[in-house]
């Protein structure tokens, strides 16, 4: 399928059918979309046509569309159609996992209304039990559809169940073997099955190892699993091993990039997850705290820098290297504590070993600080300055700077790593306003020394 791409022409062309009342039109260039795309253009519409596209829809895609449509665009739509509709046309067409996460966005008292008038008693059920897990957890990503033998089925009664079952299945990503209790045994492969006779018993013929989780495992811990073994789906037990849902890469990918785009937006000085439809009251919030400390930090900057300021009166010269020494520290720190943090999120950098981790930074800083230092030392001679006092005091405190700021901007995310703290919130602002006071500190401190001793 070509990729789609929303244009102004064709929304154009489309709500002027939509104007025409011209519903087979509307169908002609609708219908043929895939649900994402159809959901996109649903956003752009405003909610008259946008229901009036929707209701054109088979109650299948009906339901796909409706799940990839974002949360607070959902909810404002859904307001638009009685509870009746949504139960028995949308919820009820959609993945247990989909459905939850609808159901999970809506006030209470509408999702009580939307569950009585649901017919279908098992599949309220499973959205209920859905619903009772934390959403950044096992039991929050996965669904209830799922293909399931017995281990003492024969392979016979084995087909004819998984026949049953493919009814509520768009896709059979594994065959899990399950005991008399509902733990979780083995998985089945279905060349195996169907090259066996029919009267051999599935308990000769699973594979015992399968990797699992458990309900309470977190979403990263999870995305992790799943693509350390390159896998597309992954069974979920419960605390004494029984079988109750499943977990697809597709769910698994939405948590990889929410977590990107938190860790990016906490990078950046960003306190919460905002997005470029949020208000300006909202985005200011979630941007304020970071520009505050910000504010506060550069107060403590200049404070320091009064406390010098015989000696920059009497060595002008001084004040022209700070932007030099706070820019590279701020940077190297930024360096660091970006491959730490990388290096824990995709599990390549183990916690456990943060002195080998400092120690391998210290070498590291130890050569770049060399190499800038050496350049910088070269750069000041350039100035035609009266003595090699300056040029010597730039280059002994960025030489310092660098490897403090390499040092910490390794040391803290791993601390805040081990507290339990995303280790996220190291890099950013954070580094840098830390590595712009200290730095700053040290370039006064050791310009004072030299340039007084000359």
């Amino acid at each position: 399928m070509k990729q789609f791409e929303v244009t102004e022409d064709f929304l154009r062309e489309l709500e002027g059918y939509i104007e025409e009342d011209n519903k087979e039109k509307v169908k002609e260039i609708i219908l043929p979309l895939h649900s994402v795309d159809i959901a996109e253009i649903l956003a752009d519409l405003d909610n008259s046509s946008a229901q009036y596209v929707f209701l054109l829809l088979d109650d299948d895609t009906a339901g796909e569309v409706l799940a990839h449509i974002n949360d607070d665009e959902r909810i404002g739509f859904l307001n638009s159609f009685p509870a009746e509709t949504i139960a028995k046309r949308f919820i009820y067409n959609m993945d247990t996992d989909d459905a939850a996460d609808v159901m999970g966005s809506m006030p209470e008292e509408q999702r009580d209304e939307i569950f009585s008038h649901m017919d279908d008693v098992e599949q309220a059920g499973d959205i209920v039990e859905l619903l009772n897990y934390d959403e950044d957890t096992a039991g929050g990503l996965m669904a209830k559809e799922l293909a399931v033998v017995n281990e003492n089925w024969t392979v016979l009664t084995c087909l004819r169940e998984l026949s049953r079952q493919a009814e509520h299945l768009d896709e059979i990503y594994n065959i899990y073997v399950v005991d008399d209790d509902d733990k979780l045994k083995g998985r089945l492969s279905m060349k195996k099955m169907i090259f066996s006779p029919t009267s051999t018993k599935i308990n000769n013929l699973y594979y015992p190892d399968v990797i699992y989780v458990k309900t309470d495992e977190s979403a990263e811990a999870v995305a992790h699993i799943m693509q350390k073994y390159d896998l597309v789906a992954i069974p979920v037990v419960d605390s004494i091993g029984r079988l109750v849902g499943r977990i697809t890469i597709d769910d698994v990918v939405d948590v990889i990039r929410e977590e990107a785009e938190r860790d990016y937006q906490m990078m950046s000085g960003i306190s919460q997850e905002i997005d470029t439809s949020d208000s300006i009251w909202a985005q200011t919030r979630a941007r304020l705290p970071w520009l505050i400390i910000a504010l506060f930090g550069g107060m403590i900057s200049a404070y320091m820098i009064s406390r010098y300021e015989a000696e920059i009166a009497l060595f002008p010269v001084t004040a022209m290297f700070i932007p030099v020494i706070t820019a590279m520290g701020g940077n190297v720190g930024i360096q660091s504590s970006a491959i730490v943090v990388q290096g824990l999120a995709s599990n390549t950098l183990k916690a456990n070993n943060s002195w080998r981790n400092i120690m391998k930074e210290l070498g590291s800083s130890m050569l770049n600080a060399t190499i800038c230092s050496s350049v910088i030392f070269l750069l000041t001679l350039l100035f035609d300055l009266d003595s090699l006092a300056m040029p010597i005091a730039v280059t002994i405190s960025l030489f310092i700077v660098i490897i403090f700021a390499s040092i910490f901007g390794t040391a803290f995310p791993l601390m805040l790593n081990k507290l339990k703290i995303d280790p996220a919130l190291a890099t950013g602002p954070f580094i840098t306003l830390t590595n712009d006071i200290i730095g700053l500190n040290i370039y006064l401190i050791v310009g004072r020394i030299i340039l007084t001793a000359f």
